[in-house]
């Protein structure tokens, strides 16, 4: 499976060496990854391109997590895009709300395992593909 057919995935992180973490494990998952070293630029990429999902960290200069993360989910051609928040401000379980908190359905620490984040994507992915196939 090449990476066009596992997904698009911009990261968005003021840190160059969790993007760089990130970016290795969605890359060694067969993905395409698109880094940003802060929300304006994300939202610059995001505007840009096509994503199958967004990840940014909570706190970041020029532009937070939050704020960028309304900004893309504003900008999205589709009605449910996949935003996921990281932050080092809570080290509980990654969860996801039934509506956007913050911007963001998904929220998940900053502590957890990047091979751990790549598998959540892909869930989140892979049921995405699921509704919208039985709509």
């Amino acid at each position: 499976m090449t990476a066009e057919n596992r997904g698009k995935i911009l990261l968005v992180d003021d840190d160059k060496f969790f993007l760089k973490v990130m970016s290795d494990a969605f890359r060694g998952a067969g993905f395409s990854v698109v880094t940003a070293e802060d929300g304006v630029l994300g939202v610059q990429a995001y505007a840009a391109g096509t994503f199958d999902a967004v990840i940014l960290d909570l706190v970041m200069p020029r532009m937070g997590g939050v704020s960028a993360s309304l900004e893309i989910g504003r900008l999205a051609k589709e009605a449910d895009p996949i935003i996921i928040l990281l932050t080092s401000m809570f080290q509980g379980a990654p969860h996801e709300h039934p509506i956007p908190e913050m911007g963001a359905k998904v929220h998940i620490p900053k502590s957890t395992p990047p091979l751990d984040i790549v598998i959540i994507v892909e869930q989140l992915l892979e049921r995405k593909r699921r509704d919208t196939g039985a709509a």
